[in-house]
C-alpha cells in the first residue's frame, strides 16, 4: 500500500488520463464481500487482487467505510459503487494509480505543455499574488500533491538521475545546503552553493523529502522514467523558535563525511550579542570550539594551533587579506548581504589549497529575483543600508550593500585627549549580479571594496583599503556532470603618512595584489559515487615597502624595496564513495606548484654561517619571469565515516596541506599594517600535517547534537622571527626570519541544542600550541632549542552561546567566554655590559597575562507580524562585557626610577551598551 499524504488534497488540478484506465483498470476483475470495512483497509484488498495502488490522504478518509458485495466485477464499477453518495471522486491514471479526492471533479486531459514545463515553477506561478497565510498554504499544498513525471517513454535502464535547483519562491534566490532525500531508497543530496543538486535513483515513483535551513519541510511526489530537471521552490520558515540552526540538515553531523566543519546562516550569527551591537561574522566565528584570538579586539584566527596567516578567508571565492575594520573592531563584512558562512578547520576539501589550518569560506546573497526589496540599521557607530531587487524577473537579480562608520562624535566626547584628539572611519561596498541564461548556464559576479582612516592623537595617518572581485560561469553538461569556472581578484594595501614636522615628512606605503583562475568539475556517475576534479592558478605581485619623503622640506631617506612575483597552481581530484549504507570514504589528493619570479636581487650567504648581513657573499640578479625558486608537493585529503546507528558515527580524517605565502608580524594580534611575504629561495613553504579522529551522536530526535573531535597537527618550516627582529623595509628579511616548527594537539566538546525556546551551543577545546626553533647555529636557536609556547597557546578555552524568546517579538541572547591568558615574554631585570644598560628578558613565552573572561547580553524586539507593512522593523539593546571586566589587550613596560614596570592596556574595561535599530522593506 503506497499513500501519498495530502495528495491533491484541495481538489487542485490533477491531470490523469481516463482512456488508460479504462484500458488497464479493467484487465482484473474483483470479487468479495465488504462489510464496513475501513476505506484504507478496503484499498488494501483491492490491491491485493489487481495490479491498482492506491493514493489517498489518511486522514480524509478515516470515515468513510464500505459495505458491498460484488462477483467478477472491473474496478472502476467497484469505485463507483463504493464512492456513491460520498464527497469523493477518483481517476485511475496510464500507470494504475488510483487517486482518490474531494472537492471538483478531476480533470482527465493534459494541456500540451504539461510535460514541457513540469517544474515546481509552474504549481507557484502565482506565489506573488499569494500574500496571505492561507493561499501560501494552498499552493504549497498543490505542489506537494502534484505528481511530476520526469522523462518521456519506458526508459532504458534501471536508474536514471534527477538534476535541478532549490530556490526560496518568494526571493527566487537559491537554498544553500539543502538536502533532498528519497525515504524509501535511502539516497539524498544537498544542495551547492547555487542551490542545484544531482540525484541518481531507480526508475519509478518516489516521494522527496525537502528540508534545511530557514525553509519550511516539504515534499514532491516524481515519478522518474529518464534523466531529467525538476526545479523545487520552498517556503521560508519564519517561525523563530527554530532561529539557531548550526548545520542545514539535522543529522549531517552524524551521516555526513565531513569532520572539522562548522556552518552559520545569517540568522544564527545576528542572535549573538557583539561589541557596538553590530553582527559580526568573525566574532561569532570566535565562539566555536578550536577557534581562538589573542586579543580583546583582534578579528585574526588561530585556528587549532595555526597562526592567524594560515587561515584562507574567501569572499564568494575571492581572498580577503585583511577581514577587519578599524584595527580589528569592526569586520570587513556588512552582515546584511551574507548568506552564510563555511570553516573548514580539519578534511579540508581538496579543491580548496594554500593555507595549513582552515579554511573560512563565506558566501553572500542573489538578490530577490521577485521584487524589489531593502535592508538596513542603525547603530552607534555604524550605519547600513542594503538594496536589492530583479534585473529581468525569475532570471537576473542585483543586490548592493553599503555601510560606513560616523566614530568621530564619540572620540571627541572622551575626556582622554589621547582618543579626542583622533579620528577614526571605514565604509565598505559590495555589490553582487546574477543572471541565468538557460537551465545549463548561469553568471555570477561580485564586487567588494573598502577602506579605512585612523589617526590616534598624533599627526600620522593610518590609511589602508581591501579590493576583491570574483565572476563565475556555471554550465551544467549532464544532469550528472557540472562545472564552475572562477576568475578572482584580490588587492590589499594601505599608507602611513606622517606630515606635522616638514622636516620629518614621510609616506610609507605597502600593496599586495593577486589573480586567478580556478575550473572546478563535480560528476555524479550514481548515487554511491561522487568526484570532483579540476585545477586553479594564482598569480602574485608585492610591493614590499617603500618610504618616501612628503614635501620639498622633508629630509627623509627614500627606501624603495624590490618587487615580488610568484605563480602558484594545483591539480586536484577527490572521490567520495559509500560502501555500504554505513561506510563511507572520501580519498583527495591535491599537488600544488610554485615558483618565485624574477625581476629581483637575492642575496647570496656564506654556508654554515647564520643569515646576517656580514655574511652576504653574493647578489644575483633574476631577469623578469626567471624563475628563482621552485617548490611543489603532494597534499593528501582522507577521510572516513562509520555508522554506529541511525544517530551516532565516528569520523577519521588525514589532511596535508601546503602554504607559499607568509605574514609577518611584530604584534602578537593582527595588525592592518602586517606585511605579506613569498617563498623564495632562503624561505621555504610551510607544510602542515593534521590527524583527527570524532564521536558524533544527536538526541531527541535529532534536536541536540553532541561531538568529540580530537586532533594532532604537525608543522614545518612555519616562520618564527630572531629576538630583535625588524620586520618593515627590511631589504634583506631572510637575516631576521627563522623556519621554524610546531605540534598543536587538543580534544573539542561541542553540544548544540537546535530548536525549542531555549537554544544555543555549549563548547569546550583543551589544547596546546608548541614551537621549536633549533637551527645549526646558536643564533638560529630560541629557548636552546626546546619546545616553547607559541603566541597563541591557549589550554583552556570554554564558551556558551544561549538564546531564550519569550514570544515571537521578544527574545534574549547571552555569550559567555572564558580562556587561558595567551603568553608573554617578560623582562626580569637590567644589566651593564660594555658600560651600556640592558634588558634581560625571560625564556620566549615563559609567562602568561591574566585570563580572560567575558558575559555579553543583548534583547532582541521584533515589530508587529502583519503581512502589509512599509517596513519590517526590530530593535536590539545590548550590553557588552556586562561584568566590566579589564581584560588584558596588551601588556607593555616602562622605566620608572630605574625600575622597570608592566602595565596592562584594556580596550573594554566597563560596560559597553549599545542600541541598533534594523529595518527591512
Amino acid at each position: 500500500m503506497k499513500h501519498a499524504y495530502s495528495l491533491f488534497l484541495l481538489g487542485g488540478f490533477l491531470l490523469f488520463s481516463l482512456t488508460a484506465y479504462c484500458q488497464q483498470g479493467a484487465d482484473k476483475l474483483i470479487s468479495g464481500t465488504f462489510s464496513h470495512l475501513p476505506f484504507e483497509e478496503f484499498a488494501r484488498q483491492v490491491e491485493a487482487q489487481t495490479p491498482v495502488h492506491f493514493y489517498f490522504d489518511p486522514k480524509a478518509v478515516d470515515s468513510l467505510f464500505v459495505t458491498l458485495q460484488v462477483q467478477a466485477q472491473p474496478v472502476q464499477v467497484v469505485l463507483e459503487r463504493a464512492l456513491a453518495n460520498t464527497r469523493f471522486h477518483y481517476v485511475i491514471d496510464d500507470e494504475n494509480r488510483v487517486i482518490v479526492t474531494t472537492g471538483p471533479v478531476l480533470s482527465t486531459t493534459l494541456p500540451g505543455s504539461f510535460f514541457r514545463a513540469a517544474t515546481a515553477a509552474d504549481a507557484l506561478a502565482d506565489a506573488d499574488e499569494a500574500t496571505t497565510p492561507a493561499a501560501r498554504s494552498r499552493l504549497v499544498s498543490v505542489s506537494e500533491a502534484r505528481v511530476y513525471t520526469i522523462g518521456t517513454g519506458g526508459g532504458t535502464g534501471s536508474r536514471a538521475t534527477l538534476a535541478g535547483r532549490i530556490r526560496d519562491h518568494k526571493t527566487g534566490e537559491p537554498v544553500i545546503g539543502a538536502s533532498i532525500y528519497s525515504e524509501a531508497t535511502k539516497i539524498g543530496a544537498s544542495t551547492d552553493q547555487f542551490g542545484g543538486y544531482s540525484l541518481t535513483l531507480p526508475v519509478g515513483t518516489h516521494e522527496l523529502k525537502i528540508r534545511g535551513v530557514g525553509i519550511k519541510n516539504t515534499r514532491r511526489q516524481v515519478v522518474l522514467r529518464a534523466d531529467g530537471k525538476l526545479d523545487i521552490e520552498v517556503e521560508e520558515d519564519v517561525v523563530t523558535l527554530k532561529e539557531v540552526v548550526v548545520e542545514a540538515e539535522k543529522d549531517k553531523n552524524v551521516a555526513g563525511m565531513q569532520m572539522g566543519l562548522e556552518k552559520l546562516d545569517i540568522k544564527t550569527m545576528k542572535q549573538v550579542p557583539t561589541v557596538f551591537g553590530e553582527t559580526d561574522i568573525l566574532r561569532v566565528i570566535l565562539t566555536l570550539p578550536g577557534v581562538k584570538s589573542v586579543g580583546e579586539s583582534s578579528t585574526g584566527l588561530n585556528v587549532r594551533g595555526g597562526a592567524t596567516d594560515q587561515n584562507l578567508i574567501l569572499f564568494n571565492d575571492a581572498t580577503i587579506y585583511n577581514p577587519s575594520h578599524l584595527f580589528g573592531f569592526f569586520s570587513a563584512f556588512n552582515p546584511d548581504i551574507l548568506q552564510g558562512v563555511e570553516l573548514y578547520k580539519s578534511a579540508i576539501p581538496a579543491k580548496f589549497g594554500g593555507r595549513l589550518s582552515s579554511v573560512l569560506d563565506i558566501s553572500t546573497r542573489e538578490g530577490n529575483k521577485k521584487k524589489f526589496g531593502g535592508s538596513g540599521g542603525i547603530g552607534p557607530l555604524t550605519s547600513r543600508l542594503t538594496l536589492e531587487g530583479p534585473i529581468l524577473k525569475d532570471k537576473s537579480s542585483f543586490i548592493l550593500s553599503g555601510r560606513a562608520s560616523y566614530s568621530d562624535w564619540l572620540l571627541k566626547s572622551l575626556s582622554d585627549k589621547n582618543f579626542s584628539q583622533s579620528a577614526a572611519s571605514f565604509y565598505d561596498v559590495t555589490g553582487h549580479l546574477s543572471h541565468e541564461f538557460s537551465e545549463k548556464n548561469s553568471l555570477y559576479a561580485t564586487g567588494y571594496f573598502s577602506t579605512d582612516r585612523f589617526r590616534l592623537a598624533s599627526d600620522t595617518t593610518y590609511h589602508y583599503t581591501n579590493q576583491a572581485a570574483s565572476i563565475k560561469w556555471r554550465h551544467n553538461f549532464t544532469n550528472q556532470l557540472f562545472s564552475v569556472l572562477t576568475g578572482t581578484y584580490s588587492s590589499y594595501n594601505y599608507d602611513v603618512t606622517s606630515s606635522k614636522n616638514p622636516v620629518t615628512a614621510s609616506l610609507l606605503k605597502y600593496s599586495i595584489n593577486q589573480s586567478g583562475l580556478r575550473a572546478d568539475f563535480s560528476y555524479y556517475p550514481n548515487s554511491r559515487h561522487s568526484i570532483d576534479f579540476g585545477g586553479s592558478t594564482l598569480v602574485y605581485n608585492i610591493s614590499p615597502g617603500s618610504y618616501t619623503p612628503q614635501g620639498a622640506a622633508s629630509l627623509v631617506k627614500p627606501v624603495i624595496l624590490g618587487r615580488e612575483r610568484a605563480v602558484e597552481s594545483a591539480l586536484y581530484a577527490s572521490e567520495k564513495f559509500d560502501i555500504s549504507p554505513r561506510f563511507s570514504v572520501s580519498v583527495g589528493l591535491r599537488y600544488s606548484f610554485f615558483q618565485a619570479l624574477g625581476p629581483r636581487d637575492v642575496y647570496q650567504y656564506a654556508p654554515g654561517e647564520t643569515r646576517a648581513e656580514s655574511s652576504i657573499t653574493d647578489t644575483v640578479h633574476y631577469a623578469n619571469n626567471k624563475i628563482l625558486a621552485h617548490y611543489e608537493g603532494p597534499e593528501y585529503r582522507v577521510s572516513t565515516r562509520f555508522s554506529l546507528s541511525d544517530n551516532s558515527s565516528v569520523k577519521g580524517s588525514y589532511t596535508r596541506t601546503r602554504q607559499y605565502i607568509h605574514q609577518l608580524s611584530n604584534t602578537a594580534s593582527v595588525s592592518p599594517t602586517d606585511v605579506w611575504k613569498l617563498s623564495d629561495a632562503s624561505i621555504r613553504p610551510q607544510v602542515g600535517d593534521q590527524f583527527s579522529v570524532g564521536y558524533y551522536r544527536n538526541f531527541k530526535n535529532n534536536t541536540i547534537e553532541t561531538s568529540v573531535e580530537t586532533y594532532y597537527k604537525t608543522l614545518h618550516d612555519f616562520v618564527d622571527y630572531k629576538s630583535g627582529a625588524t620586520l618593515v623595509l627590511n631589504p634583506h628579511i631572510e637575516t631576521d626570519i627563522i623556519n621554524a616548527r610546531g605540534k598543536a594537539y587538543g580534544v573539542e566538546v561541542f553540544v548544540k541544542k537546535l530548536t525549542g525556546k531555549l537554544n544555543g551551543w555549549v563548547g569546550y577545546t583543551y589544547s596546546r600550541s608548541l614551537v621549536q626553533v633549533n637551527g645549526a647555529t646558536t643564533a638560529d636557536m630560541i629557548n636552546g632549542g626546546n619546545y616553547y609556547p607559541s603566541n597563541f597557546d591557549k589550554p583552556h578555552d570554554f564558551t556558551l552561546v544561549g538564546n531564550y524568546r519569550f514570544s515571537h517579538r521578544f527574545s534574549t541572547s547571552v555569550n559567555f567566554t572564558y580562556s587561558t591568558g595567551r603568553p608573554i615574554t617578560l623582562p626580569i631585570s637590567k644589566y651593564y655590559l660594555n658600560n651600556s644598560l640592558r634588558v634581560f628578558y625571560s625564556d620566549r613565552n615563559a609567562y602568561r597575562v591574566p585570563d580572560y573572561l567575558r558575559l555579553d547580553l543583548a534583547l532582541n524586539i521584533e515589530g508587529s507580524h502583519k503581512v502589509k507593512k512599509l517596513a519590517h522593523s526590530s530593535w536590539t539593546v545590548g550590553v557588552y562585557n556586562l561584568t566590566g571586566r579589564r581584560n588584558p589587550y596588551s601588556i607593555y613596560f616602562k622605566s620608572v626610577n630605574g625600575q622597570i614596570k608592566g602595565y596592562q592596556l584594556s580596550i573594554f574595561g566597563n560596560p559597553i551598551p549599545t542600541v541598533t535599530y534594523n529595518f527591512k522593506f
